[in-house]
């Protein structure tokens, strides 16, 4: 499976973004895709994953309500909207796959950049 993501960028706080991860097989037969983001020394963390079923899970409650993962089956793509951006948001962002329900993210986007200033 190979992963193209796209958004990111820079943006002030309170801001919006939206991440994209374009996949190259059909999304739905994925069995879990997922986003995580990583700062600098620091491991990678899952913010939110979704099943090939469609179900949601968010690993971190105190994102939820900022953060929305979704996807779009159409257009074999994953998406992470981000509103009401903080500075500690600040991260690189990464999208992932576990096409044959592994348990393990073995397929990774190439990461994108989210700069929020304050």
């Amino acid at each position: 499976v190979h992963l193209a993501q796209s958004g990111g960028g820079w943006v002030q706080a309170g801001g919006s973004l939206r991440l994209s991860c374009a996949t190259s097989q059909s999304i739905v037969w994925v069995d879990a895709m997922a986003w995580y983001r990583q700062t600098p020394g620091n491991e990678r963390k899952l913010i939110a994953a979704i099943s090939s079923g469609g179900y949601v899970y968010y690993e971190q409650a105190s994102l939820k309500g900022r953060f929305t993962l979704s996807r779009d089956t159409a257009k074999n793509t994953l998406y992470l909207e981000m509103i009401d951006l903080k500075p500690e948001d600040t991260a690189m962002y990464y999208c992932a796959a576990d096409p044959n329900g592994s348990g393990s993210y073995d397929y990774w986007g190439q990461g994108t950049q989210v700069t929020v200033s304050s």
